[in-house]
């Protein structure tokens, strides 16, 4: 549950820090004073967007901090764990920042989070029911959803939409491949014949280049001939040939080493050339007899070459790339063959709509029995709301095609008194009924939620008198189980609080500034008595605010 609540610089609260315990605590304030943007803060802290608009005018960043008590959820625990933001003895620290250029940090126990993961992590920490919640709960994907929470099985339904999309992704594909059968059998001709062409020219990889480096050599066969003949000569047959003259040279020196050993030293560095020179001069004879001067070697290759330039030229592309344009055409080939599998495709179809049936038929089962536990709950919470013999009907309507929710529609009828016929909630409700029945329809829901926390901004709001005490007491009953905050404006519902804050709003015409405190007995009366009378409050309004206590002492 939240132990505490802390705020900086945020629209009008320039510094705030609130410790709250368990049990149902109340926030209460003028209109205007700034009750909701503690639950602001919150939500923020919880994931949801940041608005430049709520930074406080003047400051450069706002900061949010709130502690929780997680030790006795051990689901909450094992989220962190997965995450590796595993709390320190039960307690989750939530901490975000937000500045002037509109950018926003968050921090889950001191390490860098995500919004998705604020926002993943306050659904298991908070359920927030807003001011205008009686307002939504006339969608009918709200009205679905609220059925899916209260039998749990949400993920079955998310489960459900994702077999639906994979079934009309797969019906699609079936389609689009019926359409396109003559045209992806003009393709696939073509695309034969391209590749009985391309594999009937067996090039390889490599054989280009050899190609060109076997045809130039043939080509310039006589010029090579010519020069290694002109090199051996001068090397090793010629009276004046290199190797004669260096075998003199050596032997000269050699001699001369008699007189001088100095000189052994250049014969050293002389003799590994005259080696060299020798085996240049053989290699030079092995390569002329080696040497091919066949024309019709040379025609062969030369012709090989054009075929090859032909096919690259028809197809666009460089000669070495034909074997490469061979396996594209061979892969498009197979895509288009499996594309047109139409059995193949038809039977993937049908696999994934009898998934979507499948898990279809389980939903259906289980809104069936969550719908009537959740209207019979509903209707014996609405009693105590000043709505004696109404009743709520969940009807779950067959639809004609199916949907990504399901194969029914679901819509709350609802009648307010026994003589009024069942009708659509939006239509047969009016403001105070609906604010009524929504109120009963989140209490009951949230009797059966593991979320430890349970906020309520102004959901009382059109109601009073008896139907308000009624809405206190519920209150209070849920908050012997869950922590329950709630802002109201209702004296009724205030005095049924285990704690109780004031928020007001302080400052001159340059400077606002909203602040809250915790109430003790004495100023909880004063604030009763005021939202009893408003400002002209009597000895008479602070009996009364007494008696509201009192009763509420009494009712524990």
């Amino acid at each position: 549950m939240l132990r505490l609540l802390s705020i900086r610089n945020f629209v009008v609260v320039e510094t705030l820090d609130l410790e709250f315990d368990s049990g149902f605590s109340v926030l209460t304030g003028e209109t205007g004073a700034g009750k909701s943007i503690l639950l602001d803060a919150l939500a923020l802290l919880l994931g949801d967007r940041f608005e430049l608009r709520q930074l406080k005018p003047g400051a450069e960043r706002a900061e949010l901090a709130a502690a929780f008590e997680v030790a006795d959820h051990p689901g909450i625990g094992a989220w962190l764990g997965e995450h590796d933001l595993a709390a320190g003895e039960g307690t989750l620290l939530l901490r975000r920042t937000l500045d002037a250029q509109g950018r926003s940090r968050a921090w889950i126990n001191g390490r860098p989070a995500t919004l998705a993961q604020l926002k993943d992590i306050g659904e298991r920490l908070v359920d927030l029911h807003g001011q205008h919640a009686h307002q939504a709960l006339i969608a009918a994907d709200v009205q679905r959803s609220l059925v899916d929470a209260f039998g749990g099985f949400t993920a079955l339904s998310r489960e459900t939409a994702g077999a639906w999309h994979a079934w009309h992704a797969a019906v699609g594909k079936r389609d689009a491949a019926a359409q396109a059968a003559a045209a992806s059998a003009a393709e696939r001709d073509l695309l034969d014949a391209n590749r009985r062409e391309l594999a009937a020219l067996h090039l390889s990889a490599d054989e280009w280049a050899s190609l060109s480096q076997t045809q130039s050599r043939l080509a310039h066969a006589a010029a090579l001939l010519e020069a290694a003949a002109a090199a051996e000569e001068a090397l090793s047959e010629s009276d004046d040939a290199l190797g004669r003259r260096l075998s003199a040279l050596i032997a000269k020196l050699a001699a001369s080493t008699a007189h001088d050993p100095a000189l052994a030293d250049v014969v050293a560095l002389l003799e590994p050339a005259q080696i060299q020179v020798d085996e240049a001069a053989r290699a030079l004879r092995t390569y002329r007899q080696k040497l091919d001067l066949d024309p019709s070697e040379l025609a062969r290759v030369e012709e090989r070459l054009a075929a090859v330039h032909d096919v690259a030229r028809k197809h666009r592309v460089r000669p070495e790339a034909l074997p490469a344009l061979l396996a594209d055409t061979e892969a498009r080939l197979a895509v288009l063959a499996e594309s047109a599998d139409a059995p193949r495709l038809a039977a993937r179809a049908e696999e994934a709509a009898a998934l979507y049936r499948a898990l279809a038929d389980e939903l259906s089962a289980k809104r069936e029995f969550a719908a009537n536990e959740l209207e019979t709950r509903v209707t014996e919470t609405m009693q105590q709301l000043a709505m004696a013999g109404g009743r709520l009907e969940i009807a779950l309507e067959p639809l004609a095609v199916p949907a990504s929710y399901g194969v029914e529609h679901i819509e709350f009828r609802v009648a307010s008194h026994p003589k009024q016929p069942l009708g659509p909630l939006a239509r047969v409700a009016s403001g105070g009924e609906l604010s009524r029945i929504a109120l009963a329809i989140q209490v009951v829901t949230s009797e059966i939620g593991e979320v430890p926390t349970l906020v309520f901004d102004e959901v009382d709001a059109g109601i009073g008198g008896a139907v308000a005490a009624t809405v206190g007491r519920l209150l209070q009953s849920l908050g012997t189980r869950r922590q329950v905050l709630c802002v109201t404006h209702l004296p009724q519902v205030a005095a049924f609080a285990d704690a109780h804050f004031r928020v007001t709003k302080r400052g001159d015409a340059e400077t606002v500034r909203a602040e809250v405190e915790a109430l003790g007995d004495g100023a909880r009366i004063e604030e009763i008595a005021r939202m009893l009378a408003g400002t002209a409050i009597t000895a008479k309004t602070r009996a009364h605010a007494r008696e509201l206590l009192e009763q509420h002492r009494r009712a524990c």
